[in-house]
């Protein structure tokens, strides 16, 4: 046998995976797929949770809070929230508050929305100290910007039945209180 043929037969005797055409072929495809892995990985658990699924059943609850935030304007409610980070701390004091129990409750329930992240929501429940004067307790200490709104009910499935709403903004890093005012006049 020559020494070429020899080559010939030792090259088809090695298994497929020291074949040099097989990594030659192969290879930008499985750095493809790897690559795509990591791609979908990252984007499955790195997604914002500002996206909303249900359109309809939001548009119909923004229509709900206009009426809730129309009739605080009506009453006109408006209220001043201070956070102590120390110690976690809410305190919320409500000018102009009416007699009326139902629309005054002994527990009020304030919403703190994060902007991007869901899962660092909070919801601080409110007990009354005071006429028109609460105080809660913050689950964890909050940093950068929140959205807040204010229900008079005690449990979050009950903020559709409320009779009114207070919304504000709070951004912890330039100030430790702000007014919760309607957001329609």
């Amino acid at each position: 046998m020559s020494e070429s043929t020899h080559n010939t037969i030792d090259e088809a005797a090695k298994p497929w995976y020291r074949q040099f055409w097989f990594w030659f072929v192969f290879s930008p495809l499985i750095y493809i797929m790897i690559m795509c892995s990591i791609t979908v990985t990252i984007a499955l658990k790195g997604a914002d949770d500002v996206i909303i699924d249900n359109y309809y059943k939001e548009g119909r609850m923004i229509n709900q809070t206009l009426g809730q935030d129309k009739r605080a304007s009506e009453l006109g409610l408006s209220g001043e929230v201070q956070f102590d980070r120390v110690s976690g701390e809410v305190l919320l004091v409500i000018a102009n508050t009416p007699d009326d129990q139902k629309l005054m409750p002994s527990q009020l329930l304030l919403m703190m929305g994060h902007p991007v992240k869901a899962d660092k929501d909070q919801l601080v429940k409110l007990t009354a100290v005071s006429a028109g004067r609460y105080r809660g307790e913050l689950k964890t200490k909050p940093d950068y910007s929140w959205y807040l709104t204010l229900y008079p009910v005690a449990e979050l499935a009950q903020r559709n039945e409320a009779p009114w709403s207070l919304s504000g903004e709070i951004d912890f890093r330039k100030a430790e209180q702000t007014r919760l005012t309607p957001r329609v006049k």
